[in-house]
């Protein structure tokens, strides 16, 4: 007779304890883009802005910046009234291809760089200090970006400071977004008390809209899947789907409202590490959010899924339907639709979703 399968693990039971040269060292672009090219990124012809950014991208990351220029003497010209343009920001919805493009940049660029979420940069100066940030960044060639969003008053000025500290000394930047960065913060805090901060930062980047269609939900028009039995689903899932490590797939099997509740006790910067090396988690009974705060913390969640391709098998309503509308009109939209794209892909079984 076969060996039983062992229980699966629980999400609830997971505390990572992450360094920060651990979190220095992840600034990388995830395993799904590791080979990300300008070549590989797939443009909708229907939509001449996905190729036209695509070249733009490239452009900017294989064109050596122009030297600082200087006067007489070698004494460095006195600084425009306007900062010059030392990043590109591509701005446009999700499943367009935006984090391909950014990934790509990051592979096609020579010298030091770096590839994070803006949760992770602002985790890393949480951990080191702003000017141990600045000091650990310092002489990076690219800084890439992904999901660069500001939703309260402390990420404004931290991002402030650091992109200017580092554009002063050279470095180049690279972020993505689903919102302008003039319209950064809108909805989410008092941004009109910091357009100075916003704007200042805006200035330094070139904003290259992309259009198109969320290339998830190109072939499907149905929800998240759903299933009766996540036990059930679970053990099929194993026995069908090998490990990436060698062995039956690693999975975890957790109520949805406790693992919820789990995360408000893990910082988002950890939430790498709580999803490191598994093949799927199961969750059961899954409800709609009544609180803002979990909702945030459960797309913080998402995106580190969908990073790491793991699989999501659940139960109760679909996962895309979890944020009522009272939230869908407020200043985290785009947050949450972005969330409810990737679990569409997550939760099938066919589907090779890549990241917008």
């Amino acid at each position: 007779m076969p060996e039983p399968r062992p229980a699966p693990d629980h999400l609830v039971d997971r505390d990572p304890q992450v360094t920060p040269q651990q979190m220095a060292a992840a600034l990388v672009p995830p395993p799904q883009f590791s080979a990300a090219s300008f070549a590989s990124y797939r443009p909708d012809p229907e939509y001449p802005s996905q190729a036209a950014v695509r070249d733009a991208v490239e452009t900017f990351v294989t064109t050596a910046p122009e030297p600082a220029k200087r006067g007489l003497f070698g004494r460095k010209r006195r600084e425009p009234e306007v900062a010059p343009k030392s990043g590109v920001y591509l701005d446009g919805g999700f499943g367009v291809g935006k984090t391909h493009l950014l990934a790509a940049a990051y592979h096609a660029a020579t010298g030091r760089k770096t590839f994070g979420t803006f949760i992770e940069y602002t985790a890393l100066v949480g951990a080191l200090g702003f000017q141990g940030t600045v000091d650990l960044l310092r002489g990076t060639a690219l800084v890439c970006i992904d999901e660069f969003e500001l939703d309260d008053p402390g990420d404004t000025m931290v991002m402030t400071r650091l992109i200017k500290e580092l554009s002063e000394t050279g470095t180049r930047f690279a972020a993505t977004s689903n919102t302008p960065p003039g319209a950064l913060g809108e909805g989410r805090f008092a941004a009109q008390d910091f357009l100075r901060e916003i704007q200042a930062m805006s200035d330094r980047f070139d904003t290259m809209r992309i259009d198109g269609l969320d290339f998830r939900r190109r072939a499907v028009d149905e929800s998240a899947s759903v299933v009766d039995d996540v036990p059930a689903a679970l053990t099929a899932l194993s026995s069908a789907t090998p490990s990436r490590t060698g062995g039956p797939a690693r999975v975890t099997q957790d109520d949805f409202r406790s693992v919820v509740a789990h995360l408000a006790s893990v910082h988002p910067s950890k939430y790498v590490a709580l999803v490191d090396g598994l093949d799927a988690v199961g969750l059961t009974d899954v409800q709609a959010f009544t609180d803002q705060t979990d909702a945030l913390r459960w797309v913080a969640l998402v995106d580190r899924l969908y990073d790491a391709q793991v699989r999501i098998v659940a139960s109760g309503i679909p996962l895309d339907t979890v944020y009522p509308d009272v939230m869908l009109e407020g200043g985290y939209r785009k947050k949450y639709l972005r969330a409810a794209s990737r679990v569409v892909a997550l939760t099938r079984v066919d589907d090779s979703p890549r990241a917008s």
